[in-house]
């Protein structure tokens, strides 16, 4: 059992920055690929970035290539969410998920939630 604890958010006026953290319990958290998703209210949770095991591949949603980062820290059991040029439409509530067997984009491919931190960005 991974849990999962997210912290990091915030409301942010639109071209700001904000920086993410996902703390895992479990210390074969380097086992995992981690990602990000997101959901805004009355939307579906969509797929942000995904980052493997290694730290070594990563990939973004194309709303967000460009302006996130995703990074991870196994030594600390941390995957990081570097958001920059925040718009608008950033605005959800941002959950990171543990997942084995690839990088998955589809949200029923992992297996471990946190709960999840509200992303606020101000016009």
């Amino acid at each position: 059992q991974v849990h999962l604890v997210e912290s990091g958010g915030g409301l942010v006026l639109a071209g700001g920055s904000l920086r993410l953290s996902c703390a895992a319990s479990e210390r074969t958290f380097s086992r995992y690929s981690m990602s990000w998703f997101r959901q805004a209210p009355g939307k579906e949770r969509e797929f942000v970035a995904v980052i493997t095991w290694s730290g070594s591949n990563t990939y973004y949603s194309d709303s967000v290539k460009g302006r996130f980062t995703i990074s991870r820290d196994n030594a600390k059991n941390t995957v990081y969410l570097q958001m920059n040029s925040l718009k608008p439409e950033d605005t959800a509530v941002y959950y990171c998920a543990a997942g084995t067997g690839g990088m998955w984009v589809v949200k029923d491919r992992y297996e471990y939630w946190g709960q999840g931190t509200q992303v606020t960005v101000s016009s």
